[in-house]
Parts: structure tokens; C-alpha cells; sequence
């Protein structure tokens, strides 16, 4: 698994889907300081990288959770991953709403989702994990049994990985901020000196330069 996780790490870098910025932070949505910006959807722009990571999903999926039957991505950036990991694998997918709709049939999850259906979960990016795990209580209130999930990348906060253990839900990423910052480190995309300001933030990230 070492070797995808550099190889998506290499990708999402070469195709400036995951920028590193120490110098010149950027703020999240959140109010977050943040020296590292993500962008998975920038995947799908990129035929070679779309098709090695939306397969490296399904082999995922494939492997370890051969009795799949529903795939759904989560709204709005894992959308077109799941689905695409769907057609890959022959399997139906549907999708998770934030949150039901405010007109027409109400729906939060669109697509085919029967009655007590095995469903593994794609995601683009775990940061604090709080959307993803919701999409997965929607489905399992929508009588979804929940397999795993699988996403492209993780922050690796703690305080995510705690919640996806209280919540028992099996989480596998191609790759995370730790093997981000060691094949940087290594390709020379950032300096030496940047890489403790970066481990720095993984840890803090809510109070990281707040007070700069």
C-alpha cells in the first residue's frame, strides 16, 4: 500500500491538486489558518490520474468488501469519484445530500439505495470527518448497512481518526498528510526548513497562526 500512497501523493502534487503554501497560508472555510490547500476535483481534469485513482478505489473496494452492492459518493466533491468507482465495478450508486432538499421530493440521498443494501462509502477528502461520518448516518437511517469507506486523501488529524473509531466505521485512504510531506520533502517541492511549521499545523490546526 506504501507505494500508492506515494504514487497518489506524486499525482495530486504534479497536478497541483494539493497545494503546499507555509510562507503564505490559506483560510479555509472554517476561519482555519492552513498551509496546505486540497482540491481533489482537480482530479477529474486529469485523464491518467482520474482513471489510476478512481481504480485503485474500486481495487480497494474489490478486496475488501467483495460483498458490496450500492457504492455512494458524498456531495458535492466525491460525486463523480464514486461514481466512476461504481462503473468500474458494475455496481449501483446514489449520492449523499449535506442535507435533504427544500423542495421536490425532499431527498438527501438521490440514486438507488433498497432497503438493507451493503453500502461502502467514496469520499475525496477527510479533514475533520464530521460531513463524511454524517453522510454515513443518512444512509444508515435510510437503512443502509454501512461496509467502509474509502477516500482519496486524509489530514490525519486525531481528532478524525477518533470520531471514524467512536463512530466504528472502517476508513481506507489512498494516501494521507504524512506520506504528502515526506514525497515533497523528497521531490523538493517544499524546503527542509517547512516541514516542522507543516507537521506543526497537522497537530493544531484550529489554532495554528492565529497568533502570527
Amino acid at each position: 500500500m506504501e507505494s500508492i500512497e506515494k504514487a497518489v501523493a506524486k499525482s495530486l502534487l504534479d497536478i497541483k491538486a494539493v497545494m503546499l503554501r507555509p510562507e503564505n497560508p490559506f483560510t479555509w472555510a472554517s476561519g482555519w489558518k492552513s498551509p496546505i490547500y486540497c482540491d481533489n476535483r482537480k482530479v477529474l481534469s486529469y485523464p491518467e490520474a482520474r482513471e489510476n485513482i478512481c481504480r485503485w478505489m474500486a481495487d480497494i473496494i474489490q478486496k475488501n468488501y467483495p460483498g458490496v452492492e450500492v457504492i455512494a459518493g458524498v456531495a458535492t466533491g466525491a460525486i463523480a469519484h464514486g461514481y466512476l468507482v461504481a462503473h468500474m465495478l458494475g455496481k449501483p450508486f446514489c449520492y449523499v445530500r449535506p442535507k435533504p432538499k427544500d423542495h421536490g421530493t425532499g431527498s438527501q440521498i438521490e440514486g438507488l439505495l433498497p432497503e438493507g443494501a451493503k453500502v461502502v462509502i467514496v469520499e475525496d477528502l477527510i479533514s475533520t470527518g464530521m460531513s463524511s461520518l454524517a453522510a454515513k448516518n443518512a444512509l444508515v437511517n435510510a437503512g443502509a448497512d454501512i461496509m467502509g469507506m474509502v477516500a482519496i486523501f486524509s489530514y490525519n488529524f486525531p481528532q478524525s481518526r477518533k470520531a471514524f473509531e467512536v463512530d466504528d466505521v472502517e476508513l481506507t485512504t489512498l494516501s494521507n498528510y504524512d506520506t504528502l510531506i515526506e514525497v515533497a520533502s523528497e521531490i523538493g517541492y517544499i524546503k527542509e526548513s517547512d516541514i516542522n511549521v507543516l507537521k506543526e499545523w497537522r497537530y493544531s490546526p484550529s489554532t495554528w497562526g492565529k497568533n502570527e
